[in-house]
């Protein structure tokens, strides 16, 4: 109920002053005596002054009902029923009309609100009100009604527009967090996709290169099982020969396991994509940023930055009641920055655990500072040399 007086306020309080301009044009007309009252109820206030008058109070309220240009229409009757008034009743019923007055010109939002103050000519006509009175009534209808026109009006249009920009706003972060997600869920898709395939070569690689080597090694020594007692010369050189072909054979596994391995840098993307992607699972709107060429990262660091990330995000989960968490590595010049932020409950004090202690040992040992944020959440922020 409070909001919809606010609301309309200026509803309330045109409604007022009508009344009051209403009551006090009856008490003039009523203290002038004039004869063209007829006397058909006990106020002395003719029927003809009470319907006219209820006119153009109905008139003036049931507009605000309609479009602009319904109320046009509206506001012209009851500057007619005016006219019928003073032309009738005579002068008592003058405030009114520069109530009507005000009416016509709210009508016309664009117009200039100096157009306001020509009412006040109205100071100078001869009416039973008192130049005060008229003075007073005229400019506070021009306050009113510039400051709704002008100043409410105006502010609850850009309110308007605050409220709609905040909802574009709104919906684009909600658009990007989905294009994350999806970035972050293809991301870790191709990673995984990569690394499956790098099996799939080692594995085709190995089948290969020593599928051979290794079954004629067996071949070889099922036939030195069978010549070690008719020729142990020849027997013995035939286990020479496996000897050696094992050995050339494990000289390419180590060849090959060296040209295939995965980079670390994808193995420990892999491994932040998959932590985001459980973290997500859980409920908790986890997603992983990154700035720069991330090649740069030598592997020191990456082990740095993988442990420290499971370990803050590990602590988040348990303790910090989040419903969002964000890992970020930022390369500058000769120096990644790696954060894990949380928008948990935080905490007034860090108490260093194994966990927090392994991470500052961790850092400290790359050459690099550690940092932790507790005010609004809580972020582990580090700062790391690419030198070493």
């Amino acid at each position: 109920m409070k909001d919809k007086i606010k609301d309309n306020y200026f509803i309330f309080a045109r409604l007022a002053i009508l009344l009051a301009i209403v009551g006090y044009g009856i008490m003039s007309h009523m203290e002038t005596g004039s004869e063209k009252m007829s006397s058909d109820n006990t106020t002395g206030v003719s029927v003809r002054v009470l319907l006219l008058v209820s006119f153009f109070i109905g008139v003036m309220a049931v507009k605000e009902l309609f479009s602009i240009r319904v109320r046009r229409y509206f506001t012209a009757a009851g500057m007619i029923i005016w006219a019928l008034l003073i032309s009738l009743e005579g002068k008592a019923f003058w405030l009114m009309g520069f109530f009507a007055g005000f009416e016509f010109y709210s009508l016309f939002p664009t117009m200039d609100y100096r157009w306001y103050f020509t009412l006040l000519i109205g100071v100078f006509l001869e009416t039973p009100a008192s130049l005060p009175l008229r003075l007073v009534l005229i400019l506070m209808l021009a306050i009113l009604y510039i400051q709704h026109n002008y100043i409410v009006v105006d502010y609850q249009k850009r309110m308007k527009e605050d409220v709609l920009k905040e909802q574009s706003l709104k919906s684009d972060m909600r658009e990007k967090e989905v294009a994350t997600r999806e970035e972050l869920a293809r991301s870790a898709l191709i990673a995984e996709n990569q690394i499956l395939e790098e099996r799939a070569a080692l594995s085709q690689t190995l089948h290969d290169k020593l599928g051979h080597n290794i079954n004629g090694s067996v071949y070889q020594l099922e036939a030195v099982k069978v010549l070690m007692e008719k020729d142990p010369e020849r027997a013995g050189a035939m286990v020479q020969g496996v000897i050696d072909q094992l050995r050339t054979g494990m000289d390419e596994i180590r060849a090959i396991l060296r040209k295939e391995r995965p980079e670390k840098k994808d193995l420990a993307l892999l491994q932040l994509y998959k932590l985001c992607e459980d973290c997500n699972n859980k409920g908790v709107e986890t997603e992983f940023e990154k700035e720069g060429d991330i090649t740069q990262i030598p592997d020191a660091l990456w082990e740095v930055i993988l442990d420290n990330a499971y370990e803050a995000v590990s602590n988040a989960m348990k303790y910090a009641r989040c419903t969002r968490i964000v890992i970020r590595i930022v390369i500058m010049n000769r120096m990644v920055r790696c954060s894990i932020r949380d928008n948990g409950i935080g905490c007034k004090e860090v108490k260093d655990g194994m966990g927090i202690s392994g991470m500052r040992q961790r850092v400290r040992a790359a050459g690099g500072t550690i940092d932790l944020e507790t005010e609004v959440g809580f972020s582990v922020n580090m700062l790391l040399p690419m030198s070493s």
